[in-house]
């Protein structure tokens, strides 16, 4: 049996606060295998973002044990198993587009010469090449969230974790950009954990749907969709497609009745 590269069981997180404890993950059991798409979907405030800073090392479970690769996300952290994509490109205004992807490579030391290399290689994975001379304010918002994709994919890590990396952008620019991490994810054969409002967006992109309740942040439904791995826009039209946002709403509909 294929070990999974992430691995929660009876995740918990408390906060405390002024007004006393807070609950947001409770009792989370999850597996990703390596090379899936994992969508977690649910109402603000149900813990996705919490869950998937937790996958990240920054923030720290409470009770139960979660791991990375195998390891704690601590020690995976300085393994650099992952990219982390946050819902603002949060690119540099003084740093052109090649120097905000250039940042994480300077930090980890890599010679000049491969840091050019892979700033050209990922500019080109992301649909970039030639802007790494722009500076981000004479991009839109969806090339500057390229951008940031492409800094996360800078170091090649096997994992890529995206906290609505998209939710700020019009629905055209939205699409475009679904179609375009799919075809990213094609060819990299990353793994990638995925946090979005959007139920069409959760179905259009992922081989699994973790649906979440409000806090405390319990999974009440895990999904593997049965969709091909290639897939039109027009797919959201489908049958199939209908059915798996039907059940997505279901789940979301019983972990508010459970509240």
């Amino acid at each position: 049996m294929k070990k999974p590269i992430i691995n929660a069981r009876d995740v918990n997180l408390v906060f405390e606060t002024n007004d006393g404890p807070v609950q947001a993950l409770k009792d989370v059991n999850l597996s990703i295998e390596r090379g899936e798409f994992v969508s977690f979907i649910g109402p603000s405030g149900c813990g996705k973002t919490t869950f998937l800073r937790c996958i990240a090392a920054l923030e720290t479970p409470t009770g139960g044990a979660l791991t990375v690769n195998g390891i704690s996300p601590d020690e995976a952290r300085k393994a650099r198993s992952y990219g982390y994509v946050f819902q603002a490109a949060g690119l540099y205004p003084w740093r052109t587009i090649a120097g905000n992807i250039k940042l994480p490579l300077e930090i980890m030391g890599y010679p000049k010469a491969e840091m050019d290399a892979r700033v050209e290689k990922v500019l080109e994975l992301v649909d970039l090449k030639g802007f790494g001379r722009k500076f981000p304010w004479q991009l839109s918002g969806g090339m500057q969230q390229r951008a940031s994709i492409a800094r996360a994919l800078s170091f090649d890590a096997d994992i890529l974790l995206m906290d609505e990396p998209f939710g700020a952008l019009d629905e055209i620019v939205r699409d475009k950009l679904n179609e375009e991490l799919l075809a990213l994810w094609a060819r990299t054969g990353k793994t990638i954990g995925f946090v979005t409002h959007s139920i069409p967006e959760a179905v259009y992109l992922s081989t699994k749907i973790v649906v979440m309740s409000p806090r405390p942040g319990r999974i009440t439904d895990v999904i593997d969709s049965p969709l091909p791995k290639e897939r039109p826009l027009e797919i959201r039209d489908s049958p199939e497609f209908l059915e798996i946002a039907h059940r997505v709403r279901e789940g979301l509909h019983a972990g508010h009745a459970h509240v």
